[in-house]
């Protein structure tokens, strides 16, 4: 499932295309949704991978098989990996397979990626120690898949060169999905067959709806919040401010005071630490003060009704 994080940077995201350019309102709903489409796309994708990988062990395998001088190994190569059983059933898992038919992805065409990819996980002692291991073992199957996710897909950069060419929505949330990957591995059974589940897209219809309304009411309310901003950002013109601080504090507020089951805690520390990876150094704590004078005042007025629950800067 998509974290709320995730939901919240790509309105931050969308928020920001939508003010530098002159679209409607609509095209930057459009826009967030084909974001948030985009970004759930490599979660299959990176399973995809790991099916390729295989399939690239194999192939190569059976070339070897075709040389006139072949080796007794090679004529008799290792299957273990080929036959791994966490790939099979991926290779045969029908909504995983229906997903990437009808979302056109593949990697057909990146061969080089999936040859690179293969190439890193079989020099690792990891993988050499697996294939030596005469047991057949489902829980050891799971974990060299594991391991191909975390120590060689996502440490290879013939695969993040290929992401950033194909998608602008991959390149900054690929650990994430990756960790949803994982945990797919994770919940997977040997007496699974075709239809085991992947993880949705959302959590709920709560979270389904979460990140198109916050768009919406960060814009509806956005000369007020700008207004508010000036008004409390201590020796600032507006014009001086950071536009994405700005941002930061804008979609925040919309939270605040649209979302009361949201605690205040929370917002706070989302937006916070969302200003850590995506704005400056000195962000955090001016956006930290801004957002607390604010909701402060909101709170005086009753226009927020939520509990005094504001955290600490840390």
């Amino acid at each position: 499932m998509i974290s709320r994080r995730i939901l919240r940077i790509k309105v931050l995201q969308t928020i920001y295309s939508y003010y530098q350019g002159e679209g409607e309102l609509k095209g930057a709903q459009k826009e967030l949704a084909m974001s948030i489409d985009r970004s759930y796309d490599l979660y299959f994708y990176l399973l995809q991978l790991c099916v390729e990988v295989a399939d690239y062990c194999d192939r190569q395998q059976e070339a070897a098989k075709l040389k006139y001088m072949a080796t007794l190994s090679e004529l008799n190569p290792n299957k273990k990996f080929v036959h791994n059983k966490l790939i099979e059933q991926l290779r045969i898992n029908e909504t995983l397979q229906s997903y990437l038919t009808a979302r056109g992805l593949s990697w057909a065409q990146l061969q080089h990626v999936v040859k690179s990819v293969f190439n890193d996980l079989s020099l690792s002692d990891t993988y050499k120690a697996y294939m030596a291991e005469k047991e057949e073992s489902y829980a050891k199957d799971k974990a060299i898949v594991a391991y191909l996710i975390e120590h060689v897909i996502l440490e290879n950069s013939d695969f993040f060169d290929a992401l950033e060419e194909q998608s602008v929505y991959w390149i900054d949330t690929v650990e994430f999905f990756a960790g949803m990957a994982l945990r797919t591995i994770d919940r997977y059974k040997a007496s699974h067959g075709a239809d085991a589940k992947m993880l949705p897209k959302y959590k709920n219809d709560e979270d389904a709806q979460f990140a198109d309304q916050l768009l919406l009411k960060a814009v509806a309310s956005g000369d007020r919040y700008r207004e508010l901003i000036s008004e409390n950002a201590d020796n600032w013109d507006l014009e001086r401010i950071a536009m994405l601080d700005i941002l930061l504090i804008q979609v925040a507020l919309a939270e605040v005071e649209q979302f009361p089951e949201i605690p205040l805690r929370v917002t706070f520390n989302e937006y916070i630490e969302i200003a850590k990876n995506y704005s400056t150094e000195k962000s955090p704590l001016f956006i930290n003060g801004v957002l607390d004078k604010i909701v402060q005042k909101l709170r005086d007025a009753g226009d927020v009704i939520k509990p005094a629950d504001i955290p600490p800067l840390k």
